[in-house]
């Protein structure tokens, strides 16, 4: 991928992160995202060579990862993605300043407060819709509509803030969840501790990409989940807490971006522990990525790849052993002795040595 232009609009020169971004940004985000954005103030900072491919290489990504990452920020308005004949040409780093200033303050209606916090202008090029005052005025006027948010701001805890309300009509408008399922959703992710609704968006965009449109499919989904969670906990020893966001982060890319089953998924936890004796995600991540290269199905795939690999290390210690003296008493050489050996009269040579002993 071509270098691309990196470039601000804040006057700052020096590598600092503003309290906005820590404030508002950071909590809520990936570890991995934040650390994305980080390093784009240190290139920025000081006219840094910058490129996708160099920073994959850089945090041991994919590309792909790396523009998700930039993807999430842009969404958040922290920075803008630019593009030329569709290639990516260019990142502007925004002013981390919030859409708002904090949470709506309540009124007789906490909806319609916070629609007054939310400018007419259009959204620029996003993949969801950014609704507008009028529109959400007029999914004010629906009665499921009131009773959802009315609930849900009961089930989070706190009065809706902008965000919130775009996030919960884009479930209902935008992916078609039902009532109830979003409902459910809610309720879901606050009995894990999830409060806020940027991890419930990703629940949403999860069960809307798996074609789940009812409360039941919803909870068959959480209860597998659940098990693969508990399973991989188990295959690595993990117990007295839940898993942070980074890992559970890591258990999606292996059963979905990669397509593992709980069988392979279990296997290469278990060489983790052999390996280094510790769980880590980042060790196994390194040895499923391995698989997934080389086309891995099933556990007898990775039979076949061990005897493989077994047979190539056998060959080369084969090939880096020392020179073997055959029947006819001469060394058979190898790549390390290929080349003429010297002969001697062992009876002549003792000879000369008793010879010179009694001289």
């Amino acid at each position: 991928m071509k270098d691309i232009t990196l470039h601000t609009d804040s006057k700052a020169a020096a590598t600092s992160v503003s309290n906005a971004f820590i404030d508002n940004y950071m909590a809520n985000a990936n570890g991995e995202f934040v650390k994305i954005y980080l390093y784009l103030l240190r290139c920025i900072s000081y006219g840094d060579d910058f490129s996708i491919s160099g920073m994959a290489d850089k945090f041991e990504h994919t590309e792909k990862d790396i523009l998700r990452a930039l993807k999430y920020w842009e969404k958040m308005h922290v920075l803008q993605l630019e593009y030329k004949d569709g290639d990516l040409c260019g990142i502007c780093l925004l002013d981390a300043t919030p859409c708002e200033e904090g949470p709506a303050k309540k009124d007789t209606s906490n909806l319609a407060h916070a629609v007054q916090k939310i400018p007419d202008a259009p959204k620029s090029a996003a993949s969801r819709p950014e609704y507008t005052r009028d529109q959400i005025s007029s999914f004010q006027q629906k009665e499921e509509v009131q009773d959802l948010m009315f609930i849900a701001e009961k089930y989070i805890g706190h009065t809706f803030n902008p965000t919130d309300v775009n996030a919960i009509l884009y479930w209902y408008d935008t992916l078609h969840l039902s009532i109830d399922l979003i409902e459910y959703l809610i309720e879901h992710c606050v009995d894990k501790g999830h409060r806020s609704t940027r991890y419930m968006d990703k629940v949403a965009l999860g069960w809307a990409d798996a074609g789940i449109r009812t409360v039941e499919q919803a909870k068959k989904a959480a209860g597998i989940h659940s098990q693969t969670y508990y399973a991989i906990m188990k295959a690595f020893g993990i117990s007295g807490r839940n898993l942070v966001e980074f890992e559970q982060n890591f258990i999606d890319k292996w059963t979905n971006s990669y397509g593992f089953s709980l069988d392979i998924i279990g296997e290469a936890c278990k060489r983790t522990i052999q390996a280094i004796h510790q769980p880590s995600f980042e060790y196994a991540d390194t040895i499923l990525n391995s698989w997934k290269k080389n086309n891995v199905h099933h556990l007898e795939d990775i039979t076949v790849l061990d005897c493989a690999y077994q047979k190539s290390k056998a060959q080369t210690m084969k090939n880096n052993a020392p020179a073997r003296i055959n029947s006819k008493g001469t060394s058979k050489g190898n790549r390390f002795t290929n080349y003429p050996q010297r002969s001697y009269d062992y009876t002549e040579l003792e000879k000369q040595l008793l010879n010179r002993s009694m001289q």
